[in-house]
């Protein structure tokens, strides 16, 4: 993981453990077997992690692919509170991650398109990509997260312009998440060539 020093305005290494949580190692194993390389990154991961682990209640990831993100998401959770429920769309992918947390109650995959889970919210903790199909607005997404929850969305280009302009285009997904008013939401540089969105419901 890296970090932008303000002293010299470079990113620098920061700390974190070589080691990954066995569940995480699990997902990764799967995914190599599928041969999918699109999956949550670790410095991501640690971050859902970390998230996690302040939550209880019921937990989201729109677009599990073969169940990295959902995986570290769980390497966080504390007891038997938690419940994380993932959907996607791919069933071939979504038969592949179901299979690491086959006995696990506490997870539960479900091949479909995200928008199933509509009627298994509000969730305390909500993950997706910037690019997750249907949308993921603030007005889209308001509703589906319970007071004080957290909307995590990930795969962002980092910038430090304001209003937020990638490819010269201003990102109005981005721009909109930062001045919404339902949510007070920080953009977080994990790495050098990639930020998340971090927003919690007032």
């Amino acid at each position: 993981m890296r970090a932008l020093a303000p002293s010299i305005g470079k990113t620098v290494p920061v700390s974190a453990p070589t080691e990954l949580p066995d569940i995480v190692t699990r997902a990764f194993d799967v995914s190599r077997r599928a041969g999918y390389v699109s999956f949550c990154r670790n410095e991501t991961g640690r971050l859902l992690a970390t998230l996690a682990a302040t939550r209880s209640g019921t937990m989201a990831e729109f677009g599990t692919g073969c169940g990295v993100g959902t995986a570290w998401l769980r390497s966080g959770v504390r007891g038997g509170a938690a419940h994380i429920v993932s959907a996607e769309l791919d069933e071939h992918l979504a038969k592949e991650a179901a299979e690491i947390f086959a006995d696990d109650e506490q997870v539960e995959v479900i091949a479909a398109d995200w928008g199933i889970l509509r009627d298994r919210g509000p969730f305390a903790l909500l993950f997706l990509d910037a690019e997750t199909p249907g949308g993921v607005s603030p007005d889209q997404l308001s509703d589906l997260v319970e007071e004080g929850g957290i909307v995590v969305i990930d795969d962002l280009i980092p910038t430090d312009m304001w209003p937020p302009i990638i490819y010269g285009r201003v990102d109005t997904l981005r721009e909109s998440w930062l001045t919404d008013e339902r949510f007070t939401t920080v953009e977080v540089m994990v790495a050098p060539d990639t930020s998340v969105l971090i927003a919690t419901k007032r």
